[in-house]
C-alpha cells in the first residue's frame, strides 16, 4: 500500500502536523489554522478561535483611555500561564516592572465551594478537603486546569497579580525602546526571538508571543522616522509568516498622519481598536453604561489558509468588567432582558439558536 503524502498548497502549511494534545495553549481551527488565545474568552470566540499563528495583530490606542493595556496584559499573562516564551517591548524605562501588573488566572475554588454548599451529600467531602493541608498534600496554585493541563483560555482576575512562579524559569525578554534612535536593535531582538519557532515541516515544537506597547510613542527618539517604522512593521510581518509566533503591536493613530496610519492598518492581519465612551449623550443611549469600561472595534480578522473573508455578526463591542475583576465583551446591539446589563459575547443568543417559545405565523 502506497504511503499517503502530506497535502500542501500555496495557501496552507503542512496539515500532518504533530498532534497538539501535549501542547497547552494551542488548538486547531478550520483549514489547518492553529490558534493561540488572546487571553480574553469572548475575544477568542469573536475571532473564531483566537490569534492565528504567524499573524500580526495591531491595536489602535485611544489617547483618552489606556484600554489597550487591558488587552495587552491578558495576552501576555495567557502566554506565561502556558509557558510560552515572551518578548515584551515598551517605551518605559523599566519594562520588567510591567510584569508585576499582569493579572492572575481566575481561581475556581470559590465556585467549587458554592456548588458543594448546594449539595448536602458533599458535606463530608468538603470537610475532608479542608483537612488536606494538615497532611502535607500538594496544593495546586492554579485551579483552571483539567487533567493536569491548563485551559486554552483563562479568565484573568485584574485585581490579583500574576504569581511569581509564572515569571520564573521561563524565557521572558523585556526591551526598552525609550532611548532607541532607530529600530535596528529592536529588529535584531525580534529576529533572534523568531529563530526559536521555525515553521519548516508544519510541526509545532513551541509557540512564541511578542508584545510591543505604544510603538510610535512620542517619547521614543525614532517616533519621527515614519518610513523606518513602516519598514519595521513590514519586516516584522514577514518574519512572523515563517514562524510559529504571534505579535501584538499597539500604537496611537492620532500621532500619525492619516495616510501613514492607513498603511499601518493595512499591514495588520487582525486589526482592533479600543476607545472610551465618546460623550455623555451617547452614553445615555447605551444600555448598562455604568458597567462599561470602553468600546472595542474589530476592523479586520486574519484569514489564514483561505481566501474567504471573515464576516462578523457585529464589529463593535462594549468592554465590561464582570464583578470589577474579569474582562468581558458584549454586543452593543443586544438589548438587555428584564433590566439586566446583557450577556457576554460567548453566552449571548444568536439567530441560529433555538428558542424555547415559538410563535405560529399565519401568512
Amino acid at each position: 500500500m502506497a504511503t499517503s503524502k502530506s497535502r500542501t498548497s500555496s495557501f496552507s502549511c503542512n496539515l500532518t502536523a504533530v498532534p497538539l494534545s501535549n501542547m497547552p495553549g494551542l488548538k486547531y481551527g478550520a483549514n489547518g489554522t492553529v490558534f493561540i488565545s488572546s487571553g480574553i474568552p469572548d475575544l477568542d470566540k469573536i475571532l473564531g478561535g483566537g490569534f492565528a499563528l504567524g499573524s500580526l495583530v495591531m491595536v489602535m490606542e485611544d489617547a483618552e483611555a489606556p484600554h489597550h493595556m487591558l488587552l495587552l496584559r491578558n495576552f501576555m499573562s495567557q502566554g506565561l500561564v502556558h509557558k510560552q516564551p515572551l518578548l515584551y517591548a515598551s517605551p518605559s524605562k523599566d519594562p520588567k516592572g510591567f510584569l508585576g501588573t499582569l493579572p492572575s488566572p481566575r481561581s475556581c475554588k470559590v465556585d467549587k465551594d458554592k456548588s458543594r454548599d448546594d449539595d448536602p451529600e458533599q458535606e463530608g467531602l468538603r470537610i475532608a478537603w479542608q483537612y488536606k493541608k494538615y497532611f502535607g498534600e500538594h496544593q495546586q496554585t492554579v485551579d483552571n486546569t483539567r487533567g493536569g493541563k491548563h485551559e486554552y483560555c483563562n479568565d484573568f482576575d485584574l485585581r490579583k497579580p500574576l504569581e511569581r512562579h509564572f515569571l520564573s524559569g521561563q524565557h521572558i525578554d523585556c526591551v526598552s525602546i525609550l532611548h532607541n534612535s532607530d529600530l535596528v536593535a529592536l529588529h535584531d531582538r525580534c529576529a533572534t526571538f523568531f529563530t526559536q519557532f521555525p515553521r519548516n515541516d508544519g510541526s509545532i515544537a513551541s509557540a512564541g508571543r511578542i508584545a510591543i506597547q505604544s510603538f510610535c510613542a512620542p517619547q521614543c527618539e525614532y517616533s519621527n522616522l515614519e518610513w523606518d517604522m513602516l519598514s519595521f512593521i513590514r519586516s516584522l510581518r514577514s518574519m512572523i509568516r515563517s514562524s510559529n509566533a504571534v505579535a501584538v503591536v499597539t500604537f496611537p493613530p492620532s500621532l500619525l498622519l492619516p495616510s501613514v496610519s492607513k498603511r499601518w492598518q493595512h499591514m495588520a492581519d487582525t486589526l482592533l481598536s479600543v476607545r472610551a465612551i465618546p460623550d455623555k449623550e451617547l452614553a445615555n443611549l447605551l444600555t448598562g453604561y455604568q458597567d462599561m469600561v470602553g468600546l472595542l472595534n474589530v476592523h479586520k480578522v486574519a484569514c489564514v489558509n483561505t481566501q474567504v473573508p471573515v464576516i462578523l455578526d457585529a464589529t463593535t463591542f462594549s468592554i465590561k468588567l464582570q464583578k470589577r475583576r474579569f474582562l468581558v465583551l458584549e454586543c452593543l446591539n443586544q438589548a438587555p432582558i428584564d433590566g439586566a446589563s446583557g450577556n457576554s459575547y460567548g453566552t449571548s443568543a444568536s439567530c441560529s439558536s433555538s428558542s424555547k417559545t415559538r410563535t405560529h405565523l399565519d401568512f
